[in-house]
């Protein structure tokens, strides 16, 4: 809450209230640098995608955004509209316009990406679908929005692990913020460690002919690859409503407040919520293994309380403690993952991480354990791509 600061001027003038100071609006372009301290010799590419003005289209070096026109079904190629990025050792300015939304910077290495068009949409790459031309590229992206309420710029591992890259904001004062650095040798760890499971953690890995290990997929992923167990959370889920037919579960969803409270029951398979008032909010058939990764199905989150409490739901299984612990979401980062049946993919990643954040699932937002930076009023951008 802002202080309201009162000066004493007179006692003719009696009290007066001073407004707190307005904040300037951000920049109309937000420079962003990317720097390679990759430690390799290949080309990078760049390319920056999002939406502006209910339009979807991309955006060259100066900040300029240009609508995708034409495609066709099935999908045209797109153009070519890669940035040249930094070498080894060097660094990239770019300018990212206000009011693009879902953006994405990619970097590809050696090779560049291929994009489809289709009416009024763009096929991105999707390296998890068959068919698909980039299969065999190395290559990431950033996620990010810049709008009047600041830039929001994360490191996503939602669909895959690849390319580890450090983001940071810093604010018009000065201070910068960052995330997603990984530990030193961390990217060969999450590879490996995924290798140690076995089984379909260890198929989510894809290898490129010549060696080069280029990515971990994330579970979600990997079910739409073919390559990861359908059934895999159905004990587990089922074990966890099971138990909430004689044991409460008590949600508070909302961290700033406390005593918002919802009580969940299982009558009939069914897990049913009710208010402090008694009046039910919401309810959830068993979620699948699909539902479960995804954050989606059965687990979509509109809006409102009951995506609320779908939000917490679907953090509780990712992260193994529904079913244990009775009252969610908790924000005991110790307590997370620490059971057989888990989301070991997300546990590898955050357990490689410098700060311990990540985007290991769609809602790893609950309790704000995501890889993201916020800066409402941004001086500068930078994405590092770390060493490996």
């Amino acid at each position: 809450m802002r202080k309201l600061l009162l000066l004493a001027t007179s006692a003719l003038l009696g009290l007066t209230t001073l407004s707190p100071p307005v904040q300037a609006a951000p920049p109309s372009l937000l420079p962003l640098t990317v720097t390679n301290n990759s430690g390799r010799g290949d080309a990078v590419y760049l390319y920056i995608t999002g939406e502006m003005n209910g339009r979807l289209g991309y955006v060259n070096a100066s900040g300029q955004f240009t609508p995708w026109s034409g495609g066709t079904v099935p999908p045209s190629p797109a153009p070519d509209v890669s940035i040249p990025g930094p070498g080894n050792g060097g660094s990239r300015t770019l300018q990212i316009p206000i009011n693009l939304a879902g953006g994405r910077l990619y970097m590809s290495f050696r090779d560049k990406l291929k994009f489809g068009l289709v009416p009024n949409g763009l096929v991105q790459p999707a390296p998890w679908a068959a068919g698909d031309p980039n299969r065999d590229i190395l290559f990431d992206w950033s996620e990010f929005t810049y709008n009047g309420g600041g830039l929001w710029l994360n490191s996503s591992q939602v669909d895959m692990f690849s390319v580890p890259h450090a983001v940071e904001a810093t604010s018009q004062a000065g201070a910068t913020k960052r995330t997603g650095q990984l530990v030193a040798g961390g990217r060969n760890r999450i590879f490996d460690q995924h290798q140690q499971l076995g089984g379909d953690w260890a198929r989510l890995i894809h290898t490129r002919s010549d060696g080069t290990r280029l990515r971990v997929l994330n579970p979600s992923k990997g079910l739409d690859a073919g390559v990861f167990s359908s059934t895999y959370f159905q004990n587990y889920v089922s074990s966890a409503w099971s138990t909430y037919a004689n044991t409460p579960l008590t949600v508070v969803p909302y961290q700033n407040e406390p005593n918002r409270k919802f009580t969940g029951r299982t009558s009939g398979g069914v897990l049913t919520f009710t208010n402090t008032a008694g009046q039910q909010v919401a309810s959830f058939q068993q979620p699948s293994t699909r539902d479960v990764f995804n954050c989606d199905g059965r687990l979509a989150a509109p809006n409102n309380d009951v995506g609320a409490i779908s939000r917490s739901l679907c953090a509780a299984l990712n992260r193994s403690t529904l079913g244990y612990l009775h009252t969610q979401p908790t924000y005991d980062a110790s307590q997370f993952y620490t059971r057989s049946t888990t989301n070991h993919y997300s546990k590898i990643v955050h357990a490689n991480m410098v700060d311990g954040k990540a985007y290991g699932f769609a809602f790893d937002d609950v309790g704000a354990f995501e890889s993201l930076v916020h800066e409402p009023n941004p001086r500068s951008a930078k994405i590092t791509l770390t060493a490996f």
